[in-house]
């Protein structure tokens, strides 16, 4: 039987000059193919095009208020957006290997004077051909309960970013990220809501949370309203105070039943700046055996992935950490090891030494 976890996460364009600084910067940088055995994107017979990392704003994208990534300000244009945007994307390529980064958004974020710049990180991620994730994030204190904040500003931020975006292909709209407030059912209800309410938006660019914390996309999955669409699926370490890697393993599969081929693990996560070495076995140790058993499960399973947090300020998670001057942002891995197992989820890279 499924337990649903209790959540307590550790606390117009510029182009030109500033995507060709961004690309040169990571110019050298070769990535090895995707294994011969996956398939081309957009067959529907994996998600393995999305290999990919969230950033964050320090406070875990719950606000009252614009969610402001870390590294970025309120009070930047969208050119200083942009610029910044641009050198934090291709860190993300050079030293991961993304291809794909998650956003939040909220009402505060788009229906406000916020949405002109920052709109400069989307589309300096677009511009490095990234794939975007752009979810909505609910608000803090008694808002923070698992159902949309208010409808009557939550209809009218997507009205907003599928006018935006509706006709950029490298762009995707998650309606709620963890919608744990509704039954499996009433979200079912809320997901093919928003499908009807934008047919313009092609169902494979439409990522459909999983029920509960985005916990298990089985009752997603098994509607047909939700035909054609990508299933999110989130999994942590924390959830359990131990497992072995093969319940780990069998864990996540319980979660994803038979739907890998539409679902995208687009956050998972563990300590990344303790010094735990991923590369090696250590039954004792939850958070390995977590993360090996996910990087494992997802190579096999041809499940692409989003790791929580690519980048997020004071987050012992985080597998960037900002470096530079704070005007022209660099990134810097704080787990290598961490690095070489997304590496491994995404078809490059060295299967762990025992």
């Amino acid at each position: 039987m499924r337990k649903t976890p209790t959540r307590t996460r550790f606390t117009p364009r510029l182009r030109g000059a500033f995507v060709s600084v961004a690309l040169t910067a990571i110019s050298g940088t070769t990535l090895a193919a995707t294994p011969a055995s996956a398939a081309a994107p957009g067959t529907g017979t994996n998600t393995t095009q999305f290999k990919g990392v969230n950033w964050a704003d320090p406070r875990d994208n719950y606000a009252d208020d614009p969610v402001v990534l870390s590294g970025l300000s309120l009070s930047d244009t969208y050119a200083q957006t942009y610029a910044k945007a641009s050198r934090v994307i291709a860190a993300f390529r050079a030293n991961l290997g993304a291809n794909t980064v998650r956003l939040p958004i909220n009402p505060y974020t788009v229906n406000g004077s916020y949405w002109k710049s920052y709109r400069g990180v989307i589309d300096a991620a677009s511009d490095q051909g990234f794939k975007v994730i752009v979810s909505y994030w609910e608000g803090t204190g008694t808002q923070k309960d698992g159902f949309i904040d208010d409808e009557a500003t939550y209809w009218p931020m997507w009205n907003t970013v599928v006018k935006a975006y509706k006709h950029d292909q490298h762009v995707y709209f998650e309606p709620m990220n963890e919608p744990h407030g509704y039954t499996d059912t009433e979200w079912a209800d809320l997901a093919a809501k928003w499908l009807a309410t934008y047919p313009s938006v092609p169902r494979n660019r439409v990522f459909v949370s999983g029920a509960g914390y985005n916990d298990h996309v089985t009752s997603v999955c098994a509607d047909p309203r939700l035909k054609g669409t990508y299933l999110s699926l989130h999994h942590y370490g924390f959830w359990k105070d131990y497992a072995t890697y093969d319940q780990w393993v069998a864990d996540l599969k319980e979660r994803i039943g038979t739907c890998a081929s539409r679902t995208v693990a687009d956050e998972f996560g563990a300590p990344m700046t303790t010094g735990l070495d991923y590369n090696k076995p250590d039954a004792t140790n939850n958070s390995i055996n977590f993360i090996q058993a996910d990087t494992d499960t997802f190579r096999k399973l041809g499940m692409g992935s989003v790791y929580w947090p690519g980048l997020r300020t004071d987050d012992t998670y985080s597998i960037q950490k900002l470096i530079g001057d704070a005007a022209r942002p660099w990134l810097a891995t704080t787990n290598q090891s961490g690095a070489d197992r997304l590496a491994w989820a995404w078809g490059r890279g060295k299967p762990v030494q025992p």
